[in-house]
């Protein structure tokens, strides 16, 4: 095995291998098969897939791209070339000089000293430099360097956002808002900074519209629970996508049963992407609400957000996006996209655990009654009756996760810091750059080849089941997921169960990948047969 490896037995420098493509990749058709509907789903139509699920064809293929050889390798992000005067960038539509909305016109940040990774006097994104301000990239598993590709599940975290926590524990841990003291004030005065950072982060209109949650998955059971309850009744209609998280499946199935409406779902083609003809034929004045990712966990599919709000938008719908997988990966301003709930988790964005958002524009969450009673969320309580605050807080009952989101706001500080449009554009041709590669190994069938992709590279390895492949990688000190990525359906669309989901972040290299691909190519060379 340690052949394989580049004939290796530590890990070359990162620089040294560091390379990056400057162009995207294209895709042909995959394999594919529907999945059974359950009694209170219509699916629309698909096409007729390949019978081959691992023939040539069904393959990716690459468009020519000018990649350096390895001996040329340079860091990317020491000769980025400088980006558009901020008084020139938009993002209001799709350019035609990008395949990625995100990427059309990226404004570089001036920074004051050099914070996060930053050298200010020379405006570069240094990933070597940015890789050091996470300490647990310096993990050493199984005798070897840990590589994280498991970026899709959680991200690490920078030692910015660490001791930011270790900051609050010591100098401001209080309960909040009411307490007649120095801490609770301190307290107080992190946790609602916070929520501003992350109003700003999306781009709210106010404050106000920014609900803490534990996650991407309570902020969606949030609003069926609240919103859903209050307004869906028989004969009702839910739309969403073949792309779906559980998450964002099975509060509307419930939520369908519960009421009598029913589950429509906006089927895709055989690059994973949403086939919007049959998404907009799904829509009628019968459906009250549409909600799907922005990014989609197990194929890493951008969907076409903007349209498809607008589209549903026209027949009187309310939307909600999973923003679980895109916060990281790319811009999002909810006032731009015009949805009606944006729901993410702190995990996915350099955060901690147990500390999500839900935004909802401001009419709404005042309309919605509240999911949880108790303290912090009321004006009044008497035994007769209790009159509830207006939002956020009346969907924050008891004690919250304070310490969390203060963390959230540190982690969201630090993306702000390095730049989120920097970020999209070096992942996106670090994204050309493993598809390149992966796509070479011999037997590996990538799952998800849409043309617009942010971070995620989900794959098969003929005659080997994703949990051995994992397996064999972890042994490697690779970190990647396998499994199904609770995303059962999108898998089953493409006659899977199981696949191996590499996921990258913006601390990732080229040098990551290539261990990745020489240790796939040695599992499939027959020269790793007592790891597998």
């Amino acid at each position: 095995m340690e052949e394989g490896l580049r004939g290796a037995s530590s890990r070359p420098d990162v620089e040294s291998l560091t390379c990056i493509a400057n162009e995207i990749f294209s895709s042909s058709p995959g394999a594919g098969s529907a999945a059974v509907a359950s009694p209170i789903v219509k699916i629309g139509a698909v096409p007729t897939p390949p019978a081959d699920q691992f023939s040539a064809e069904s393959a990716l293929t690459l468009s020519p791209v000018s990649l350096p050889f390895e001996d040329e390798c340079h860091d990317f992000l020491t000769v980025m070339p400088k980006a558009a005067d901020s008084s020139t960038a938009s993002l209001a539509g799709v350019s035609s000089g990008s395949s990625f909305y995100f990427l059309d016109e990226i404004t570089m940040p001036r920074l004051n000293g050099s914070a996060v990774g930053f050298a200010s006097a020379h405006e570069v994104f240094d990933v070597n430099a940015i890789r050091r301000d996470f300490p647990i990239l310096k993990e050493v598993v199984h005798g070897h360097p840990l590589i994280w590709l498991d970026n899709a599940a959680t991200t690490q975290k920078p030692q910015f956002v660490i001791d930011r926590l270790s900051h609050f524990y010591r100098y401001e841990n209080s309960n909040i808002h009411r307490g007649a003291h120095e801490l609770a004030a301190r307290a107080t005065d992190a946790y609602e900074g916070s929520r501003n950072q992350v109003s700003r982060f999306l781009n709210a209109s106010s404050a106000n519209e920014i609900v803490f949650v534990r996650g991407t998955t309570e902020g969606i059971n949030l609003v069926a629970q609240s919103w859903g309850r209050q307004n869906i009744e028989q004969g009702d209609e839910i739309v969403i996508t073949w792309l779906e998280h559980h998450a964002n499946i099975v509060p509307w199935q419930q939520l369908c049963h519960e009421k009598g409406a029913k589950l429509l779902v906006a089927p895709v083609d055989d690059n994973g992407q949403v086939l919007l003809e049959e998404y907009r034929k799904l829509l009628s004045v019968r459906t009250k609400l549409v909600a799907f990712s922005q990014v989609s966990n197990a194929l890493g599919t951008i969907t076409p957000a903007r349209q498809m709000i607008e589209m549903a938008h026209l027949v009187g719908a309310r939307v909600l996006v999973d923003g679980a997988q895109s916060v990281s990966h790319m811009r999002v301003d909810v006032r731009q996209l015009n949805c009606d709930w944006f729901v993410f988790s702190g995990h996915k964005v350099f955060g901690p655990t147990g500390i999500g958002v839900l935004f909802g524009k401001a009419e709404l969450l005042n309309a919605m009654p509240p999911w949880q009673g108790g303290g912090n969320m009321i004006q009044d309580v008497t035994f007769e009756k209790t009159t509830y605050h207006a939002a956020p807080a009346r969907f924050e009952a008891g004690t919250g996760n304070i310490a969390d989101a203060v963390g959230l706001g540190a982690a969201i500080d630090y993306v702000q810091r390095i730049g989120i449009d920097n970020i999209s554009r070096y992942e996106h041709q670090l994204l050309a750059y493993a598809t390149r590669e992966l796509s070479e190994v011999p037997g590996l069938r990538l799952v998800g080849t849409a043309p617009e992709k942010a971070g995620v590279l989900s794959f098969v390895l003929k005659g080997l089941s994703a949990e051995k492949v994992g397996a064999v990688l972890n042994r490697k000190g690779i970190a990647v997921r396998a499994g199904h990525h609770c995303a059962q359906p999108i898998l089953r669309r493409f006659g899977l169960e199981t696949t191996v989901r590499p996921s990258l972040a913006f601390y990732n290299t080229c040098a990551d990948i290539d261990f990745l691909v020489a240790a796939l190519r040695s599992i499939q060379g027959g020269r790793a047969s007592d790891d597998v």
